[in-house]
């Protein structure tokens, strides 16, 4: 690579959810900020979130928030972790506000407040029922007015820029590779070469990245992400060496609407037939029925119209329980009744919702709706400390990419925007407080003081895209496989619950995933 063609930044950010846009808002303004999408800018799981985003509401719901947090993960979380995401959450919901992220509030304009599965209190702020929409919105609009952060869509990550040092003996990460489309600005200005697939392989060095590259959804046939988010970035961390952890705790959200793509018919509760309104909605994608609906009183009912399980038991439990059921009767999947709960709530607090179901040939407010687990987050990934770091230096994650020991073996209901704003708040601030380091030591301004990689060799590899897919895809899903087995054989550490002060099968695994 010459690096004169090559895009020079002070900070790269890989993603644009919640956590790469509320990092790049937190980074100083002198700092040049790149960000990078895999698809469209909205195209990211952030933007899908319906239920909400917890906040401690004052010192009295702490304990119950963080034992909420620690039941949902079987006492497997990182104790640290879940203070600190509890914690910070009064900040992060002010830094919302601030940019107009509109809340649901009371009368009197107070916050509103939901609860969901597992939770022992109200303390979950929401809009309508597309929650990460609206907040990922207003961080974009915010992030679009910055001067110094330019943002390309459809660009994808396919390894990192790193050089190793002859002093520490390890390795820093100095920014991507990725591949742009042919006709962008970014393949006209830094194109290097072609792929076989027309794109055209650029290279971007920093000082310091952040990886925000979401789920893994992608990898599995049925699942509430976008297809587009296959786990890149843990590939890559596995080739380098970058220690990932617990890549095998992967959470299956218990409601999604069933859909039969086979038929133009949709099966009613009571046995009747429909033409499906539509069917312009079949999708790789499932859709989400929010854990608040079950939080506001939804009930769910096996084929005999009998209900079968506790709703607000955690989603790993209710969705053993919605699966026993339908090896029971050997169905394709259970029934989710609102029948408790207000018609004017579902019409307005689940609109949307609620307007997708009729679009899928089902009202509702009259009748139950036909729902099955599907794949929904990914609660392993690369291992962080509690500022983002991973295992090699100038290299963060933020949001669901990484692993920070939040959510345990089991996520609990809407931590998990709030854990990706936290942590890429952290990763901000501290890479904030290393440029203005390096600068004193230094004395060359951050904007000047560019990446000393000078020479990369184009890989093979990267020209066949096709094949570093597939081969991506299966490096992660054996090391899945090989986590998994590891687990079933190996008990988690013990540690003292803050809460109960008794031991619990519990904290946060110090299992290596890779060297």
């Amino acid at each position: 690579m010459n690096s004169a063609k090559s895009l020079k930044t002070d900070v790269v950010i890989v993603g644009s959810g919640v956590a790469g846009l509320y990092a790049a808002m937190n980074l100083p303004d002198n700092l040049n900020i790149t960000i990078i999408s895999k698809g469209n800018v909205t195209e990211c799981d952030s933007y899908l979130a319906q239920g909400g985003i917890c906040m401690l509401r004052d010192d009295a719901d702490y304990d119950s928030y963080f034992e909420d947090t620690m039941r949902a993960g079987h006492y497997e979380n990182d104790p640290d972790s879940v203070d600190q995401m509890i914690r910070q959450s009064q900040d992060v919901i002010k830094d919302l506000i601030s940019i107009g992220t509109d809340f649901e509030r009371n009368a009197d304009g107070s916050l509103d407040f939901t609860k969901e599965g597992a939770h022992s209190n109200k303390r979950i702020l929401f809009h309508e029922d597309i929650t990460g929409q609206e907040i990922t919105s207003k961080l974009l609009e915010a992030v679009k007015k910055l001067p110094n952060v330019s943002i390309y869509e459809n660009v994808t990550m396919i390894d990192l820029i790193t050089k190793k040092s002859n002093i520490l003996g390890d390795s820093s990460c100095h920014g991507v590779v990725c591949t742009a489309l042919p006709e962008s600005e970014l393949s006209d200005k830094y194109g290097i070469c072609d792929t076989n697939d027309g794109k055209k392989i650029v290279f971007i060095e920093s000082f310091y990245t952040i990886l925000a590259c979401g789920g893994i959804g992608g990898l599995f046939d049925h699942s509430t992400n976008y297809p587009i988010l296959t786990g890149d970035a843990l590939a890559i961390c596995l080739k380098h060496g970058i220690k990932l952890e617990n890549p095998d705790y992967i959470q299956i959200h218990p409601t999604t609407l069933y859909t039969d793509h086979s038929s133009l018919y949709v099966e009613h509760f009571d046995g009747s037939k429909s033409l499906r309104p539509s069917t312009d909605l079949l999708t790789d994608r499932a859709f989400l029925i929010s854990e608040s609906v079950r939080g506001e009183g939804g009930i769910l009912l096996g084929s005999n119209g009998e209900r079968f399980t506790d709703e607000l038991q955690p989603r790993d439990v209710v969705s053993s329980a919605i699966f026993h059921q339908m090896k029971k009767e050997g169905s394709k999947h259970v029934w989710l009744s609102m029948e408790h709960i207000p018609e004017d709530e579902i019409r307005n607090h689940f609109k949307h919702i609620y307007e997708h179901c009729l679009e899928e040939g089902y009202d509702a407010t009259k009748e139950p709706i036909p729902v099955v687990p599907a794949q929904h987050y990914f609660m392993g990934g690369i291992k962080v400390d509690l500022n983002g770091q991973t295992s090699m230096r100038h290299l963060f994650a933020a949001g669901e990419t990484c692993c920070n020991g939040v959510h345990g073996r089991n996520r609990l209901a809407s931590n998990s925007l709030l854990e990706s704003l936290v942590w890429a708040k952290k990763s901000a601030l501290l890479i904030k407080e290393k440029y203005d380091k390096r600068v004193v030591f230094s004395h060359i301004p951050c904007s000047e003081n560019v990446s000393d990689v000078s020479l990369t060799q184009v890989a093979p590899e990267w020209i066949d895209t096709m094949t570093l897919k597939v081969n991506n895809k299966k490096i992660v899903l054996s090391e899945i496989e090989r986590m998994k087995e590891y687990h079933e054989n190996h008990k988690p550490k013990q540690y003292i619950t803050s809460c109960t002060g008794n031991y619990a099968p519990s904290g946060r695994r110090p299992d290596p995933v890779s060297a």
